[in-house]
């Protein structure tokens, strides 16, 4: 069974960058994204990676945030550039086994317990 842990949330100002990590232990997955859910709002699918090349981005994210994976060392990336205040939110790692690279979060069936990310102006 995959079990997920995100880490390296925080609090920066605007312009600023992050990168969160995402450990991956059991069985390691073919598909995985990020996703943000900031208060009041739904679960949006940010990034997502199939592994072998080919990812896909939020339109609000593209040229601002990379997701890469680091398949020895089992954990997935989000490094995060020109950090905006509109990106504050709680980030989840999630995977799937399912149709890949997808930004539709219910296509995934696993997730981490998130990690905090504020941007100040």
């Amino acid at each position: 069974q995959v079990q997920l842990v995100e880490s390296g949330g925080g609090s920066v100002q605007s312009g600023g960058s992050l990168r969160l990590s995402c450990g991956v232990s059991g069985s390691a997955p073919y598909c995985m994204g990020w996703f943000r859910q900031a208060p009041g709002k739904e679960r949006e699918g940010v990034a997502a990676d199939d592994s072998i090349g080919t990812t896909t981005y939020a339109a609000s994210v593209a040229g601002r945030f990379t997701i890469s994976r680091d398949i020895t060392r089992r954990t997935l990336y989000l490094h995060m550039n020109n950090l905006k205040p509109e990106d504050t939110a709680m980030y989840y790692c999630a995977a799937t086994s399912s149709s890949c690279p997808t930004l539709d979060r219910q296509d995934y069936d696993t997730w981490g317990q998130g990690t905090q990310v504020t941007v100040s102006s």
